[in-house]
């Protein structure tokens, strides 16, 4: 593979125009590795995902490696990418991937690259699996079209965490000049050194979700009706395999976003976390085949959104955290149906990150296990989870508010394929007693109480303005660290700084959860008993907030809880956020 002349091409037309504006965005800063590793708009320049920056990501990984791992020669690593293109630019997920894997190869390193385009989750799957010491999966997720990325993962089957972000940053900065053989992807795709993967991982990823399969006989006679669709993406082949394996009726896929599509041409955000406007399709073929529940993965299948059709006829589209109450119930109900040991519970843990719903604990606490709370991220998730494995410790279930749910421990990472098939195997379990999702989710919170959250985003290009919004939250009182002590007609109990490493509740004042600089982050528990967290995105331009109020079993006023909640919610974005002074643009409609 030669250089490739497109970017050239761009940077000509760019000087030859004048456009300085263009040029500075993409050579004025390089891209920053981090624990998500890469993700930026594809095109030339340091700023972006090009032939270029991938060789000198993965010259640098492969160094970082080469020093952690003793036997890496030996062991090898796993690459994955997803369908995405960049015709302008001549970038795409395979060309990168090829890339990736001619750097490993000319070092002497196994590659396991994989000869189609996947789901993220088979690369943490192929890791553990194969006991690989490394996962490469070139894919930009839910991210705008022109958009790609480089998400790694670590030996142990998780992604990567500090301080591996700051080793592998340092290596790339060490090795920017190309390899001779870096760019030699023709002779790479020949070399022994290359195997492929696809037909194995295949088979035995479907053998290792089949053990989450429990109603198999309701399975096969069930007449449920279901659609799904996979965004443009990789999902659909996938997820109609996990149906099977599952012995469920294949669900109908939305014949316009089957197949994966680069330009994404149906939808204005391929991101199924958007809600109703990502599943205006899936909702006509519902209502044309009859189907009751719509399921829809983003383009990378990590992550899955559903929703259900009303009894007043209009669809309701579940949030990620009441996908997390009515799933993390199924997998813990079909556990406790295996297991009579009433002490085993006891060996038994679920997870979620600190900005999704406590409803897990809440389960937990009547029910005996164990519930742990993590930093937002499925790497945080991963990684305790692994250690808790190593410890012999049966982890049922983890999951994030952003529609993300880790159903299974032989995949150490959101995987919205695995759910899908146990989303569907609970929504036939469900109908065989009348029983629809909301109503089993009514069930779920009057039993261990009402957990009401909102969550939603600011949009905000401008680097300066996030960092002041937060400062003068820290400078509330005048003086370092004087937070607020109360928004609007709400007191503040507690303020805890994930940023700083601050936390009130603390006898010493310093928080638990591991802190990071580069990133804003700040908790606020109020006296109602509601709490909010405000927080900028790793890979994207938004301020999100998350806000939740729970109540205790037996407190069933929820349309109090949701005025209250709404009036909650409406004081922080009026004192903290100052859309107007800071011109925030609101989440798009």
């Amino acid at each position: 593979m030669k250089p490739n002349p497109k970017t050239k091409s761009m940077v000509q037309d760019m000087v030859k125009e004048g456009n300085k504006e263009a040029l500075k965005k993409c050579f004025s800063s390089r891209m920053e590795f981090g624990t998500a590793g890469l993700r930026a708009a594809m095109g030339p320049g340091i700023s972006c995902m090009n032939d270029l920056t991938i060789i000198q990501t993965t010259q640098g990984f492969c160094c970082y490696l080469e020093q952690s791992i003793g036997n890496l020669k030996e062991r090898g690593v796993v690459i994955g990418y997803d369908a995405r293109a960049h015709p302008p630019s001549g970038g795409s997920s395979k060309r990168f991937a090829s890339l990736a894997a001619a750097v490993f190869i000319s070092r002497g390193v196994p590659v396991h690259l994989f000869s189609d385009i996947t789901p993220t989750p088979f690369v943490p799957f192929t890791v553990s699996h194969l006991g690989l010491c490394a996962g490469i999966m070139v894919t930009a997720s839910h991210n705008p079209k022109q958009d790609n990325g480089y998400k790694v993962y670590w030996e142990n089957g998780a992604q990567i965490v500090t301080p591996h972000d700051k080793g592998i940053s340092k290596a790339i900065m060490e090795n920017l000049e190309p390899w001779p053989e870096s760019w030699n992807t023709e002779e790479a795709l020949k070399s022994t050194l290359l195997k492929d993967p696809y037909q194995d991982i295949n088979t035995e990823y479907f053998k290792a979700i089949q053990k989450h399969c429990h109603h198999r006989e309701i399975n096969k006679k069930s007449e449920v009706k279901i659609v799904h669709t996979s965004v443009h993406g990789v999902g659909h082949t996938f997820v109609q395999s996990a149906f099977k394996a599952f012995d469920l009726r294949p669900p109908y896929a939305v014949e316009e976003q089957k197949d994966p599509d680069p330009e994404f041409p149906t939808v204005k955000y391929p991101n199924p976390e958007e809600g109703e406007g990502v599943l205006t399709l899936s909702f006509a073929l519902a209502e044309k085949e009859g189907a009751s529940v719509v399921l829809a993965n983003d383009p990378d299948a990590d992550r899955l959104a559903i929703a259900e059709k009303q009894e007043s006829g209009q669809w309701r589209v579940f949030s990620g955290n009441e996908l997390g109450a009515l799933l993390g119930w199924w997998i813990f109900r079909c556990w406790r149906e295996q297991n009579s040991d009433a002490a085993a519970v006891k060996n038994l843990y679920m997870l979620s990150s600190t900005v999704s719903s406590k409803i897990l604990r809440a389960i937990a606490l009547k029910e005996g296990f164990h519930f742990e709370e993590t930093l937002t991220g499925f790497k945080w998730m991963g990684n305790r989870a692994r250690d808790l494995l190593d410890q012999d410790k049966t982890v049922l279930f983890a999951f994030e508010e952003a529609i993300g749910y880790m159903c299974s421990p032989s995949v150490l990472d959101k995987d919205g394929v695995s759910a899908a098939a146990i989303a569907g195997e609970m929504i036939s379990f469900l109908a065989t007693k009348k029983i629809s999702l909301s109503q089993q989710l009514t069930t779920i919170y009057e039993e261990y109480g009402y957990h009401i959250s909102k969550n939603s985003y600011f949009i905000c290009h401008d680097q300066a303005v996030i960092r002041s919004l937060f400062e003068r939250l820290r400078n509330y009182g005048g003086t370092k660290d004087s937070y607020p002590t109360e928004c609007g007609r709400f007191a503040i109990d507690a303020v805890r700084d994930l940023t700083t490493g601050y936390d009130s509740n603390q006898p010493d004042k310093k928080a638990v959860l591991p802190t990071s600089s580069s990133s804003q982050m700040i908790t606020f528990t109020f006296s109602n008993g509601g709490v909010a967290t405000m927080r900028t995105s790793g890979t994207e331009p938004k301020i999100k907030y998350y806000t939740e109020l729970c109540a205790p079993p037996g407190n069933s006023d929820v349309s109090h809880l949701k005025k209250e909640l709404d009036d909650l919610v409406d004081a922080i974005i009026e004192n903290f956020f100052e859309p107007d002074k800071n011109k925030l643009q609101p989440k798009p409609q």
